[in-house]
């Protein structure tokens, strides 16, 4: 975390966390999102199976885990792509899990995805205009008075060009999406999500195929979410990037919520170590009953002659 450029509102958010148990489901003392018996399963494979979860509003959590943790897929039950087999879930105190996932993103809870989804042969403007959600001209019936409409679609406009000035992305709002580079396009998806204002932005795996070049720009990015009052929560496998920029860390593993807490916390935690590496990965052979594995292996050779 950058202390230094933290705002004065950011930081008593921060202090919340303070008292918060290190324990998977702990309970936040301002959540944005609570979710309840949240479970997904595809055949025999039980993908996301999650008791209670809370993501405190106004800071950044990560959620970490190993590949095929179901971080992904839990992302996709809470913003609506997905429908659970069972669970519960609310957004400012709302329910949301029988909610489509534009309804959830008219609410204030946007998502950008691991592989980007830009309008590739749409421009980059056109890109962010189509981020705007009430668009007036979109109706068929209002389509042919321009004069109805057209304010709104230059005040879109105006907010589009200061969202890609802050992006950096100024230069290329004409040329076609599909031309930019794959850190380009992460930073293009996280400015169209901005263009509905949103209160929670989901990133899912931000640095994925992203230069060295861009991963800092985005780094501050994503802090500055948090500095302006929003709440970020965001997958990654990026350790270092979990330690620098996130408040608080919720590991999956599973399906599950193994653990929870400040990224020093976790990173400590034998759960995680485990859940990463394996359980047992470093016990000391030295501490183990040798005589008793060796006659299991010999037992195991003879069964098998």
């Amino acid at each position: 975390m950058d202390g230094e450029q933290m705002t004065d509102a950011t930081l008593p958010k921060l202090g919340a966390l303070v008292d918060v148990p290190n324990e998977p489901g702990a309970k936040k003392p301002d959540p944005i999102v609570v979710g309840d018996d949240i479970s997904r399963q595809f055949g025999g494979l039980r993908a996301v199976d999650v008791g209670h979860i809370e993501i405190q509003r106004g800071v950044i959590t990560a959620l970490i885990g190993p590949n095929g943790a179901g971080k992904t897929t839990l992302f996709n039950l809470l913003t609506g792509f997905d429908q659970p087999d069972s669970g519960s879930w609310t957004f400012n105190g709302q329910p949301i899990h029988k909610v489509p996932a534009f309804k959830v993103a008219r609410r204030g809870m946007v998502r950008t995805f691991q592989l980007t989804k830009v309008l590739s042969k749409l421009s980059v403007m056109e890109n962010m205009r189509l981020g705007a959600t009430g668009q007036m001209g979109e109706r068929w019936w209002m389509a042919p008075f321009r004069f109805l409409w057209e304010g709104q679609e230059r005040e879109i406009t105006e907010r589009a060009d200061e969202l890609l000035v802050r992006f950096k992305l100024d230069a290329k709002k004409e040329d076609f999406a599909g031309s930019l580079s794959g850190g380009q396009r992460k930073l293009l998806e996280m400015a169209r999500a901005l263009m509905v204002d949103p209160e929670l932005i989901m990133l899912d795996e931000p640095m994925a195929g992203v230069n060295p070049a861009l991963k800092q720009s985005l780094l501050g990015h994503v802090k500055s979410l948090r500095d302006e009052g929003r709440t970020v929560l965001f997958v990654e496998h990026d350790m270092d990037m979990v330690r620098d920029i996130s408040d608080w860390v919720i590991v999956m593993a599973q399906g599950r919520i193994v653990a929870e807490g400040t990224p020093a916390a976790v990173m400590a935690d034998q759960r995680v170590i485990d859940a990463y590496l394996g359980a047992h990965h470093d016990t000391d052979l030295s501490d183990l009953d040798e005589a008793a594995i060796a006659e299991q292996v010999m037992t195991e050779i003879q069964e098998g002659e």
